[in-house]
């Protein structure tokens, strides 16, 4: 049994076969994806390439160098070993992909260090191919970076304009590395430094390009090279500050470069499961700490350098410690801060929070899943606590009635009465103390005694939606302008929620009204399918057992007939005389039948017309206003017509010796009728249920129309609709 290629390719296992059945087994085939597990065939290429970088890096530090380029082999050394294992990570958890390319540049790098080692320690034929491998492979390196920043967080360049520029940076790192060799032999420390700044600015501006258009884990992965790079560049920033200032440590670049682990390591986290999600707070965390940095250590070099002088040796030591000194409280300062604000604020304002944290937690309390009581109840809980009242409550409503929908301490249920008067200069109020209560929500001051009291109106463009009422005691602290600011703010976001309510609450009845309709379209679909079959074996049951059976016998007839000419002459004209008369009744049920499908006068003289002929035909007492109607379009005239005759079938079934009156009339852009009869009357209730009311209810709502029953026992009944004309 063989397996297609379009499921290998797409990851899917193929089928096997149970033995013995004399099929071929099919081949094993690994999945191939994101995570996995080891051996897989996505991950052995990485592994190959990182254990050909490591022996490479192993070779090179076991050559004898000189003595001044140790730390240097060792600290690029070093950083291929973490970047291998980075490799491996981003290989085995993350996008195979990304881990390919990852191992395939850590081997350009370990291949870089073996050929400057290789530089210098041969000579002749040697130390000319080493010095070219010394020259190109470290300016390819640069490429490379280039290639794996474009290339995250997937390991796909994608677009063509990406896979161009990765290619234009290879091809101007080749050109720089050959320029190197064929000038002065070497690729000299600032032509790496110049070269290496614009392949990390070019690769970072590339993702973040990438970042803003990717969500979810790409961008955690994202996230954690930004943490990374942030890390390094701290590191780098510290190293470079005390290296000018206090002379230390002995070589700054090698300790700045060795940071750049930090880049690597930054990666390899964006694809672990448990640290993911952790990357927006640790990069958080890492700008906050690299910015204070950067102004610590500008504030020291203005002082020192631009205000004093360079530091001689007696006082680097001083330097160092206060530098440290510096750092330690930064530090400590992003740790504590939060809790000395707490503490400060309860003990100015006896709670953790500021009043203007008020609004703050009231918007975020917006987001979340609470309902509109409990959102208000809490309102006044933390206005009560925050701005240091005696009571808060809130009242709301969109008439002339504001009820109490929550207080602290609790109230109970309460309302205020805002006349079409008031409303208008209330809604336009802004936050207003107790003389301007007095004058115009007097009500408000009933029970409250002499104590200050500020309303702030709920309102949304204009409209009054409710109102805020806080309180504090007559000798207590008196309102400010900073709690009044806030209680503007809160009442002009909680006018917006109120609002967002009103929208949900019409909203939500405008579905259920559709979902209503619609049921009731379904319904009535099927009523009238329903009664489409109905009618059309009532027609061949008609024709059937009507006119078809007359037919039959007209055809024995004329046989008969036929054979009595020559026999009997009289007694076949006798027959024949007959068999005309047959032939009208037939003719009259085929015309009764045709006038019950859809009666020709309606389509030929009207509306009008129809329902006197239905009523001549009716055996009630049946009188018809239908003047001053003109044509409509055929499904109006239909309808009214047959909901019409309904009404005088069902009045003469269940009022046989009542008189009815049919009446039709334009009216307003519709066409109206109305059948009434003296009869004893039903209850409606019951009879919306019947098949009556169904059908005109079908046949008027299939064109917008509307049909009401209103009928009293002993009282007569009127049926009546309307159906619109445009």
């Amino acid at each position: 049994m063989t397996v297609g290629p379009s499921k290998v390719a797409a990851g899917e296992a193929p089928a096997t076969v149970a033995p013995g059945t004399g099929a071929t087994p099919a081949p094993l085939v690994f999945r191939v994806g994101e995570g996995g597990t080891p051996g897989r065939p996505s991950v052995l290429p990485a592994w190959l390439l990182v254990v050909a970088a490591l022996c490479l890096t192993g070779w090179a530090l076991a050559r004898p160098v000189p003595s001044g380029r140790a730390g240097a082999d060792g600290v690029r050394a070093a950083l291929v070993v973490v970047w291998a294992l980075a490799a491996l990570v981003l290989a085995h958890r993350g996008p195979p992909t990304l881990g390919r390319l990852v191992a395939a540049a850590v081997l350009l790098g370990s291949a870089s260090l073996a050929a400057v080692t290789l530089a210098a320690t041969t000579s002749g034929t040697d130390h000319r191919a080493g010095r070219a491998l010394a020259c190109v492979l470290p300016a390819l390196l640069m490429a490379a970076a280039v290639h794996v920043l474009a290339a995250l967080p997937d390991g796909r360049l994608g677009s063509t304009g990406r896979r161009t520029g990765v290619a234009f940076a290879y091809v101007v790192a080749l050109a720089l590395g050959l320029a190197a060799w064929r000038g002065p032999g070497r690729l000299s420390p600032a032509a790496a430094l110049a070269g290496w700044s614009v392949a990390v600015v070019v690769g970072l501006l590339a993702a973040a390009a990438r970042y803003r258009q990717v969500s979810g884990r790409d961008r955690q992965r994202l996230q954690w090279l930004a943490a990374g790079v942030t890390a390094a560049v701290e590191v780098g920033l510290v190293v470079g500050a005390l290296g000018v200032l206090v002379k230390w440590p002995d070589h700054p670049a090698l300790v700045a470069a060795a940071a750049t682990a930090f880049v690597p390591i930054g990666l390899a986290a964006g694809v672990v499961p448990t640290l993911a999600g952790k990357a927006d707070r640790v990069l958080v965390v890492l700008v906050q700490v690299t910015g204070l940095s950067l102004l610590v250590t500008a504030v020291y070099f203005v002082i020192v350098l631009g205000l004093g002088h360079a530091p001689d040796p007696a006082d680097r030591e001083v330097l160092g410690l206060s530098m440290l000194a510096a750092a330690v409280v930064t530090l400590g300062y992003l740790a504590v801060h939060r809790r000395l604000e707490d503490s400060v604020n309860r003990a100015v304002y006896g709670e953790s929070t500021a009043p203007e944290d008020v609004v703050k937690t009231f918007s975020g309390r917006l987001t979340r899943a609470v309902t509109m009581d409990e959102l208000l109840l809490q309102l006044t809980e933390t206005l009560r606590k925050n701005l240091q009242l005696s009571s808060a409550e809130v009242l709301t409503g969109t008439s002339e009635v504001l009820e109490r929908a929550a207080s602290v301490p609790d109230r109970g249920p309460g309302t205020l009465m805002v006349g079409p008067q008031e409303r208008p200069v209330v809604a336009r109020a802004g936050v207003s103390g107790r003389a301007w209560v007095q004058v115009w929500l007097p009500a408000l001051l009933d029970g409250r005694g002499d104590v200050q009291i500020r309303v702030a109106p709920i309102t949304y463009t204009g409209e009054l939606l409710g109102v805020i009422v806080v309180e504090r005691p007559a000798d207590g602290v008196g309102f400010d302008d900073e709690d009044e600011g806030v209680l503007t703010e809160l009442a002009r976001q909680v006018g917006l929620a109120l609002h967002n309510l009103q929208l949900d609450s019409a909203l939500q009845s405008t579905l259920d009204e559709l979902r209503r309709q619609a049921d009731e379209l379904r319904r009535s679909r099927a009523r009238i399918i329903e009664s489409a079959d109905a009618e059309r074996r009532k027609v061949e049951r008609d024709l059937h057992d009507g006119a078809q059976q007359h037919l039959v016998a007209l055809a024995v007839n004329l046989r008969l007939a036929r054979d009595l000419v020559a026999d009997d002459p009289a007694a076949a004209t006798e027959m024949l005389d007959e068999l005309a008369a047959e032939v009208k009744t037939t003719v009259q049920e085929l015309r009764d039948l045709a006038h019950g499908i859809y009666p020709p006068l309606l389509m030929d003289s009207g509306l009008a017309e129809a329902l006197r002929a239905v009523a001549a035909r009716s055996p009630l007492s049946v009188t018809v206003a239908a003047e001053g109607l003109g044509r409509y379009p055929p499904q109006v005239e239909a309808a009214v017509y047959f909901c019409c005759l309904e009404a005088l079938q069902n009045a003469a079934k269940h009022a046989p010796a009542s008189h009815v009156r049919v009446a039709a009339w334009e009216e307003e852009g519709g066409l109206l009728f109305s059948v009434t009869d003296d009869g004893p009357g039903f209850d409606p209730a019951k009879a919306r249920g019947g098949h009556g009311f169904v059908n005109m209810s079908d046949r008027l709502g299939a064109i917008g129309g509307t049909v009401r029953w209103e009928s009293e026992p002993g009282e007569g009944a009127v049926i009546s609709g309307s159906t619109p004309l445009t």
